[in-house]
């Protein structure tokens, strides 16, 4: 008698659970952000539908089309990464860029790491600050880490060990 309680309970959670992802998906289909992009984020890693990179590119694509941050962030690490879609540092930069414009820390972040580098638009310091100051004011941890390391060696602003450690100390 248990084992059926239990398995009833299981095939009642397996169809909330299809219920749930039919009607999300008709909300993205409808022209929904929130749904596009949630969408997007379960075929990236495969949460309750096949895993697909191309399939996930292609409502976050629809997302970032309406101007969710959150959704041209993810697009803009597809690109970044070559994870379905071509590897390519230019689209990564135009992605990122939009989000970081709307304050999405990750993606300011992100672009202070391409500037650090020279990694789809020309290698500038000022502009790695710039935008790991933007994403550390917000509390990212990557971008107080990297400002520590910059401060410490000088690079893109006046060597100074006590600036250093005040970001490294956040």
């Amino acid at each position: 008698m248990r084992l059926i309680l239990i398995l009833t309970a299981l095939l009642a959670f397996q169809s909330a659970a299809a219920s749930e992802f039919d009607e999300m998906k008709a909300a993205a289909e409808q022209g929904n952000a929130d749904a596009q992009y949630i969408l997007g984020l379960k075929y990236a890693i495969g949460a309750g539908v096949p895993q697909n990179d191309a399939e996930a590119v292609k409502w976050y694509r629809k997302a970032s089309d309406q101007g969710l941050a959150e959704a041209q962030y993810s697009l803009g690490y597809m690109y970044d990464t070559g994870e379905g879609v071509p590897e390519n540092d230019a689209e990564a930069f135009k992605w990122y860029k939009k989000a970081a414009d709307q304050g999405y820390a990750l993606a300011q972040y992100n672009l202070g790491i391409m500037y650090y580098s020279g990694e789809g638009v020309p290698e500038s310091d000022a502009e790695a600050v710039k935008w790991y100051r933007k994403a550390a004011g917000q509390g990212n941890v990557y971008a107080q880490f990297e400002l520590g390391l910059m401060y410490e060696s000088g690079i893109g602003v006046p060597e100074n060990n006590i600036g250093a450690y005040a970001w490294w100390s956040m």
